[in-house]
């Protein structure tokens, strides 16, 4: 039956009232406050998420673990140290053996008497060698260190194996000097130094169930990785090469990077916009990917992978930069975790590798073992310490003064450095305009002859491209060029042909043949070159890669007199001559040491003639000589020849010759060729001036001109009246022209 309806009492009947009564205004939720408040749950929930994924990637959350991924890793690791040590026991003797280029001795000692006390002087060369640096002591740890990379590949005790390639890598590379020059050498011992506490202990560890990566070792090795990606990024941004913000950085890295292939000739030959993409994909992996993989969860780590790889594949087979790109790809596995290669391995229905690398059920059962507390403690001090001057590193690349602000800092920094263990990746912030190298040449019947050494791997035929090497590094090659691009002449190419002189076998060995096999050279010249790619319509019809052309002496050549010395052209003999106003004696010694390669006295004999009896049959002579310094690549004699076409001295005059001569010489890089070209111009004198050129011409010799010498002087002496008289005859509009022109 229903139940009876019971009459409400009064209190529950207001109560009742109460709720049906008008809610104040304040107490109103509105839509936009329901959107303000929803909007900042989700953005709670965003930077939750972000924090998680931040977390993830340094190891300190998430279900990810890294047996699998780790063991590919010191694979990877172990097969580049391997490349290292055989091209240390191939090249080691050579280049700084007893005999060699830069002996160890030599250098040790070197650097002890630079150095107040034998704790000084091995924290600035820190190396084994210091107990020994002969024959034996070289061979050991070059096999020592070979060994120790074979452990490191077949798992055994990864641990102590890795700390011997370090140590023993460590002492090859601060004594190497000039032939340690390139960063790929320094990242693999910041790599050995990192990766020792990743290992998992014990001698046969298998995949390291018992001695899993702790969060602080994940983290930085990841941060390891970020920086070699984010640096290489950074300093392209930072440095301030133009290249890399017009867009034209592709045009010149295949033809200058150190051992270009054929598919880097061809990738040069490609369309401006095709290298445009090819500059966007390199900020995307080196910028965008890095911080998708600390952000990104897994699929950002996939994509970052992905990008990174193939940037870094592509890079390697254009341009053999040595092990670099392959220990790059190596270290591109620490975006990995065990979860994302069985998930791919399943996808791809590869599930055998991942069932071949899991961790064995036995073996799960059994806890890890965790290391005392000590060890943690100082494990963790070592990783924070590296971590700081990793910041610090960073820092430099942002033009930050942290690092300079202490003086105990700075001094920090700069000892950490010499163990090349903690760094910056810097790679391709600048680029040389051209490519610039030095070719050897000897002879043997007085310079009658000159016979090239020609380089293993270096670009230096025509019709010849460097063979794809990588992960080869050809170091004697590659060093060579780097001492090239430091600016100055640098001794290590005069040492290099002493050798040759000496009929260094070791030395000799180096490059692809040795062309005196029967009588060894007495001359030495070391001549300078351009190298730029041909077009592809031009390979089609002649097979030349490269357009070679001479670009002067490099150093002052070399002889070997009757009593085997080595020994710089004597021009001292024909001066004393010249000041006793034997003129006749010194023109006869001159042409003598000219004849027999050397370039000075050719430029000698020209002053001498052109001033002697001041006959015209002596500057026709001299004109002569001139023509023949030019052909030979000397920039000087471009110029010259151009002021005797312009004066009339020793050839009749013809300002067009002039103004070739001129341009030819300032397209190779002589600064008074500029001020000659723009006078030329300015003064009228040539049929085709230009005045919007000559004084962009002469504005842009005011940012060329360095240094301190007679020329220098007379060019800013000079150079003011010329620009005014230019712009006292020109409009607004062609001087603001003018402007333009001169900076580009």
């Amino acid at each position: 039956m229903p139940k009876k309806l019971q009459p409400k009492r009064p209190h529950e009947i207001e109560s009742a009232a109460s709720q049906l009564r008008p809610v104040a205004a304040s107490a109103v939720i509105t839509p936009s406050q329901h959107a303000t408040s929803a909007a900042k749950r989700q953005g709670a929930v965003f930077f939750r998420s972000i924090w998680q994924r931040i977390k993830d990637f340094s190891g300190c959350g998430g279900d990810a673990t890294y047996l699998m991924s780790r063991w590919l890793l010191l694979r990877a690791v172990g097969l580049v140290y391997i490349i290292i040590f055989l091209g240390v026991i191939q090249d080691q003797m050579a280049l700084a053996g007893p005999q060699g280029i830069v002996p160890l001795a030599d250098y040790l000692k070197h650097v002890a008497d630079s150095h107040t006390g034998p704790v000084a002087a091995f924290f600035a060369a820190p190396s084994l060698f210091w107990i020994s640096s002969g024959e034996t002591m070289i061979r050991i740890l070059s096999f020592l260190g070979l060994g120790a990379a074979l452990a490191v590949v077949l798992n055994l005790w990864p641990r102590a194996a890795l700390f011997t390639c370090w140590l023993t890598f460590t002492s090859f590379v601060t004594t190497w000097h000039v032939f340690s020059g390139a960063q790929l050498d320094n990242l693999m011992l910041e790599v050995a130094l990192l990766i020792i506490p990743f290992c998992p202990g014990g001698f046969r560890p298998g995949l390291g169930e018992k001695s899993p990566p702790s969060a602080l070792v994940i983290f930085m090795t990841r941060w390891l990785l970020f920086r070699v990606m984010f640096e290489s990024g950074l300093i392209k941004l930072i440095a301030g090469d133009s290249h890399w913000r017009d867009f034209t950085a592709m045009e010149l890295m295949y033809e200058t990077s150190p051992f270009p292939t054929a598919l880097g000739f061809l990738d040069h030959q490609l369309p401006h916009a095709y290298h445009v993409l090819e500059i966007l994909f390199t900020f995307f992996a080196e910028l965008i990917a890095p911080i998708l993989a600390v952000v990104g969860g897994r699929r950002g780590r996939w994509i970052a992978w992905g990008a990174w790889t193939i940037f870094q594949a592509g890079i390697q087979l254009t341009n053999n930069f040595g092990w670099l790109n392959t220990a790059a790809i190596g270290l591109g596995l620490l975006l990995l975790d065990d979860q994302m290669i069985t998930a791919a391995t399943a996808k791809f229905r590869l599930s055998f590798l991942s069932r071949w690398l899991s961790p064995r059920p036995a073996e799960l059962t059994n806890p890890p073992r965790s290391a005392t507390r000590w060890s943690r403690g100082l494990l963790g001090v070592g990783l924070g310490v590296h971590f700081i001057f990793s910041l610090l590193m960073m820092a430099r690349i942002c033009r930050l003064p942290l690092s300079e602000s202490s003086p105990l800092l700075r001094e920090s920094v700069n000892a950490v450095s010499v163990f090349g263990s903690v760094n910056a990746y810097t790679l391709y912030a600048q680029f040389d305009p051209v490519r610039y190298q030095v070719e050897f040449l000897g002879s043997n019947d007085g310079g009658q002859t000159w016979r090239p050494y020609e380089y293993r791997y270096m670009p230096q035929n025509e019709k010849e491209i460097s063979p794809f090497i990588a992960p080869w590094f050809a170091r004697f090659d590659a060093s060579l060029q780097i001492a090239v691009y430091k600016g100055n002449k640098d001794r290590t190419i005069h040492v290099v042909a002493t050798h040759l002189l000496a009929a260094n076998s070791l030395v000799t060995g180096q490059f692809r043949r040795n062309p005196f096999p029967d009588k060894p050279p007495t001359l030495i010249r070391m001549q300078g070159y351009r190298l730029r790619f041909t077009d592809a319509a031009t390979f089609k019809k002649t097979g030349r890669y490269w357009t070679k052309e001479l670009a002067g002496e490099y150093l002052p050549p070399l002889r070997l007199d009757q009593r085997g010395q080595i020994l710089p052209f004597d021009l001292a003999t024909g001066d004393r001559e010249l000041q006793r106003g034997n003129h006749t004696q010194a023109m006869a010694l001159f042409a003598q040491l000219y004849q027999e390669g050397s370039t000075a006295a050719g430029f000698r004999l020209v002053n001498v003639l052109m001033r002697s009896a001041g006959s015209d049959l002596d500057r026709a002579r001299a004109f002569t000589v001139l023509n023949q310094l030019a052909q030979s690549g000397e920039v000087i004699a471009e110029h010259n020849i151009g002021v005797g076409y312009e004066y009339g001295i020793g050839v009749t005059t013809d300002l067009a010759q002039a103004e070739s001569w001129y341009r030819t010489a300032a397209n190779h890089g002589y600064t008074p060729a500029y001020f000659s070209l723009g006078a030329l111009l300015a003064n009228k004198k040539s049929t085709a001036s230009s005045d919007i050129e000559a004084l962009a011409v002469l504005l842009k010799v005011a940012t060329l001109l360095s240094g301190e010498d007679a020329i220098t002087d007379y060019i800013h002496q000079q150079q003011p009246a010329l620009v005014r008289k230019l712009k006292d005859r020109m409009s607004p509009a062609a001087i603001l022209a003018a402007q333009k022109r001169s900076a580009l």
